[in-house]
């Protein structure tokens, strides 16, 4: 594997920061969400940015690799054009899953608008596998893979998280983009050891380092990216940069934007720690560790992966399935759970042959048929009780599982409160719990900006809100978007001015 190129240090670009970003002495590259940029309509501050000659890494949210069905064509085109468009070097994207159902399951298509952890098992690496390689094969420069925060675990995993991710680089040659915030989250939450993580992960695929804050409420940590960076994530970059020197490590920033100066210490901090002389005995521990597990208790209680951005996880012990996300289950059961309330079939044959083919695939096609069914079914299950208020699939543990669902219900709230910042203006004190009552049994369709037109008209055939000033403001709202042409501007005028008559 050619070794990844020398980024150097750099932090996550958002356009509420961006006048600060540039500002930052010694940067030397910006990662940007993919999803958040147009190819033709790049942002001044990027441009002013790639002027000076730092690199700019688009960074994917969306392509769900870790889903049971092939990546979408199309955000993997729009995934390789913000590639191109930026002059980047590399893309990265998440091992997780973020839809399941559709075809695959013959059960409806469900969004879950968050990054959700896939199950450590054969079944769930033969599909990631082929996946990566399929977009491999679709962008224009190498991928990179993280490492996800997870809330919960999945029953019957197979391997631990170091074993999982070395096997995914041995069987594509992919790059990882390791999260170090996200090592301690899975540590204070599912009483994983990073260390160990560390010591399983073949560290020269590393192609960067992802370094975030968060907070510990209620024994839970919460990944959010808008606190400071706290030790013992500096401690777990210490222990990574005593095994390899990364090619660069970055700062993530996406809420509760500090002063200038403040994100400016947090990157010296970032450069000392990774300047500093390794700490290192033949086996340490970072601080607060659990003491490390036999392989034995990681084969019953192994639990690793990913979650999500802005959400937690609850502490237990044992084996917990991952909220966030899918499940892994055969045609009619979660593998080791029992019945799955979802089932249907279906087929998704690949092309090409692929190295590990599991038990049930179709040795002269490669086609990872019976895998991906398992997986789409086992997913599809999950999120259906994570989004839409059914029966959980066995195995799981019940109240990790309501934690998840209110991590879910809330990540949308504050999503489509940004997206469609008339919503709470309009319903004021009353936006957010008649959208968590709205979101117990609604699963978003295609994406926020919709889901806030659902929630709308929800709310508009229940008669509410019951205010008939919010109600008609709240009607024009909706009818400004979702018709099929908007309307004109005679007509947004006078509706503005009879508004403002009415608030007078």
């Amino acid at each position: 594997m050619k070794q990844p190129d020398r980024l150097g240090i750099g932090i996550g670009w958002r356009p509420e920061i961006a006048a600060a970003v540039e500002r930052l002495p010694g940067l030397d590259w910006v990662e940007v969400v993919a999803e958040n940029v147009c190819p033709g309509h790049l942002p001044d501050s990027l441009g002013r940015l790639r002027e000076r000659g730092v690199t700019v890494v688009p960074h994917g949210v969306s392509l769900g690799l870790g889903g049971a069905e092939r990546p979408d064509a199309r955000r993997l085109a729009d995934l390789a054009a913000r590639a191109e468009a930026l002059g980047a070097p590399l893309v990265t994207e998440h091992i997780a899953f973020v839809r399941a159902g559709g075809p695959l399951t013959a059960s409806p298509r469900l969004e879950a608008g968050h990054l959700l952890p896939v199950p450590r098992t054969r079944d769930a690496l033969d599909v990631l596998c082929e996946n990566v390689r399929i977009a491999q094969d679709g962008l224009p420069v190498p991928l990179a893979l993280e490492n996800i925060a997870a809330l919960i675990s999945w029953p019957g995993e197979e391997m631990t998280e170091g074993q999982f991710l070395a096997e995914l680089v041995e069987r594509t040659g992919v790059r990882l983009l390791i999260d170090v915030a996200n090592l301690h989250t899975n540590h204070v939450n599912r009483g994983e050891d990073p260390v160990r993580a560390l010591d399983e992960l073949p560290v020269g695929a590393i192609a960067y380092v992802h370094v975030a804050g968060g907070l510990e409420r209620d024994g839970v940590w919460h990944d959010t990216h808008a606190h400071p960076v706290p030790r013992p994530v500096l401690d777990i970059l210490a222990e990574l940069r005593s095994r390899t020197d990364p090619p660069g490590v970055l700062l993530e920033r996406d809420d509760d934007f500090p002063p200038e100066e403040e994100l400016a210490a947090e990157l010296e901090t970032i450069r000392a720690t990774l300047a500093a002389p390794p700490r290192r005995a033949p086996r340490t521990r970072v601080q607060g560790a659990p003491a490390t597990r036999t392989h034995e208790a990681d084969a019953a209680g192994a639990t690793d992966d990913p979650a999500s951005r802005t959400h937690a996880t609850t502490a237990a012990p044992a084996p917990n399935p991952d909220a966030d996300a899918d499940a892994d289950a055969g045609p009619s059961t979660v593998a080791g759970t029992g019945p799955n309330p979802v089932a249907g079939t279906g087929a998704d044959p690949l092309t090409g042959p692929s190295p590990g083919t599991a038990a049930g695939t179709d040795p002269l096609t490669g086609a990872y048929v019976a895998a991906r069914e398992r997986l789409g079914l086992a997913q599809a299950a999950l999120l259906s009780a994570l989004v839409a208020g059914t029966p959980a699939p066995e195995g799981f543990d019940a109240r990790r599982l309501r934690v998840q669902i209110r991590a879910l219900a809330a990540k949308r709230a504050d999503v489509v409160a940004k997206v469609a910042p008339e919503l709470p203006e309009i319903l004021g004190a009353g936006y957010r719990p008649a959208y968590l009552d709205y979101a117990k049994t609604r699963p978003m369709r295609d994406g926020y900006r919709r889901d806030a037109l659902d929630f709308a008209e929800h709310l508009l055939v229940a008669a509410r809100p019951e205010d008939p000033v919010a109600r008609r403001r709240l009607t024009h709202w909706w009818q400004d978007r979702a018709a099929p042409r908007p309307p004109r501007r005679a007509t947004r005028f006078v509706r503005a001015a009879r508004a403002a008559l009415v608030r007078r």
